[in-house]
């Protein structure tokens, strides 16, 4: 048999080789108990497989097809429902993917603990047809057993590791500008760093399963962009000319001054300025090159950043990467263009601006339209999102909230295009990886597909179910 190591030494694929039958799973006491009936039947050749979690038990046969068939099924009697991948191999439910190749890479897929029916084998097929309650799916192949990977739970959730700690710090950029960030794996001095960069309208929060989980073995730092998060201006970017009350001044959303005050007059949340950010923040708060992983508008960036940066990056992991930023053209790209739009980002804001932004503002901070962007994004709706919810309306109470995402959306697009960003990463020789929630319904893997044909080296990987975000939805396979 034939075993890979995915991510460190928890996680495994198998294969199964004739005439051999491989059992997955975390309680190696069943397994073995399992053993000591099946040799009581006289099958040969037994051993348990131990490595950690999960636990393999391989039976070498040497029986025929139909005695294999007929095995499984005292299997599945002693055991209850079984997940079967192929005739030779079967999976004691626990949190499992499934891994197949096709031309654009490899796609792992989720198969949630849950009861599932077993059926017989389809004519002409080495193939078991697995499902569950609601419905069953053929998830072998005629020709090629499908491999699986066991995924273990994260720390603390069931198996009684400890999660890394987490610390939430603040770092002064520029005068007035604060960036937040977390941090874990403070211990681990001699480990490689890893940057995580956020989604549009999420901040280091959504990044908090990987910071308890890497931090044990790494050093992990997650950090919100400005204008987004908690990297939100600790004061109002603009003044008022007007007499104001008490009561008016302390109503008043921040950025809807008419005056810009002095450290904001240059001030746009734009890819660029995120740009710079990130390589201030490796270069001050880290000290030395990282690897970057990077979701929806993060991953946007870190290609970007490393498109200009890469010495400064060690390797680039794009989550549902969006493949494009910005609306209005870039002043030093279209510059006759661009004068078409007196008004690109900047404090204050325009007043026709202002009144758009108020009324989209009330639409989509209202708890059901957030609500209801989260059951889009996410494909599995067992996924807790509470603290992701809570953590984005407690973001559009902020009062600079509104007038930031009105920079942001305003804002120039960046020098490069996503394109042109990727081929000169291929150029400088960039690593890159590419991780794709199958089922989401912004970022599809149609533009995975369109990376992976421009960087056809680049592991390519789709997970289901997942999607816009499946670090949060499947964050055992990170």
């Amino acid at each position: 048999m034939r075993r890979s190591t995915l991510r460190s030494s928890k996680t495994f694929f198998f294969t199964s080789s004739s005439p051999t039958l491989s059992l997955f799973s975390h309680d190696s006491q069943l397994l073995f108990d399992l053993s000591l009936q099946l040799q009581e039947q006289k099958s040969v050749g037994m051993e348990v497989l131990c490595h950690h979690s999960p636990y393999c038990l391989q039976l070498d046969l040497g029986i025929e097809r139909a005695a294999t068939c007929s095995l499984k099924h005292h299997i599945v009697r002693r055991l209850g429902p079984v997940c079967v991948s192929n005739s030779r191999s079967l999976r004691i439910p626990d949190r499992s993917y499934k891994l197949s190749s096709n031309c654009h890479g490899t796609e792992l897929t989720s198969l949630r603990p849950r009861r599932f029916r077993v059926a017989q084998p389809k004519a002409f097929t080495d193939s078991y047809v697995v499902g569950d309650e609601d419905g069953l799916t053929d998830i072998s192949r005629t020709a090629d057993a499908v491999p699986k990977i066991t995924i273990p739970p994260l720390p603390g959730e069931s198996n009684g590791e400890r999660s890394a700690p987490i610390s939430s710090r603040f770092w002064e950029w520029k005068p007035k500008l604060y960036v937040h960030y977390e941090k874990s794996g403070f211990s681990n001095t001699k480990a490689p760093p890893v940057l995580f960069l956020p989604g549009f309208g999420v901040g280091s929060f959504h990044y908090e399963k990987q910071l308890k989980d890497l931090g044990r073995d790494y050093r992990v730092w997650a950090l919100d962009f400005l204008g987004q998060g908690m990297s939100l201006p600790m004061e109002d970017p603009t003044l008022s000319s007007k007499v104001e009350s008490m009561s008016e001044a302390k109503n008043r959303p921040w950025g809807f001054g008419d005056e810009t005050e002095p450290w904001a007059e240059e001030l746009v949340y734009s890819v660029d300025l995120w740009k710079e950010q990130v390589q201030s923040f490796i270069e001050q708060v880290i000290g030395e090159p990282v690897y970057i992983v990077g979701n929806s508008l993060g991953g946007f960036v870190a290609l970007y950043f490393a498109a200009y940066n890469p010495e400064l990056v060690r390797g680039v992991t794009l989550l549902n990467a969006t493949p494009f930023w910005g609306f209005l053209p870039n002043p030093d790209k279209s510059p006759l263009l661009s004068k078409l739009f007196p008004w690109a980002g900047t404090f204050p804001l325009p007043s026709n601006v202002k009144k758009l932004t108020e009324s989209v503002w009330q639409k989509i901070t209202q708890p059901e339209s957030i609500a209801d962007v989260l059951r889009q994004v996410y494909a599995d709706h067992t996924t807790n999102v509470d603290k992701v919810f809570s953590r984005i309306l407690e973001t559009t109470e902020h009062p600079a909230a509104a007038a930031s995402l009105a920079s942001i959306m305003f804002a120039p697009r960046p020098q490069l295009s996503f394109s042109e960003s990727l081929s000169r990463c291929r150029e400088n020789k960039v690593p890159i990886c590419l991780m794709y929630g199958k089922e989401d319904p912004w970022v599809t893997p149609l533009w995975g597909h369109q990376v992976k044909k421009q960087v056809p080296g680049a592991p390519y990987y789709e997970l289901s179910p997942a999607g816009h975000c499946p670090h949060d939805e499947v964050p055992e396979v990170w």
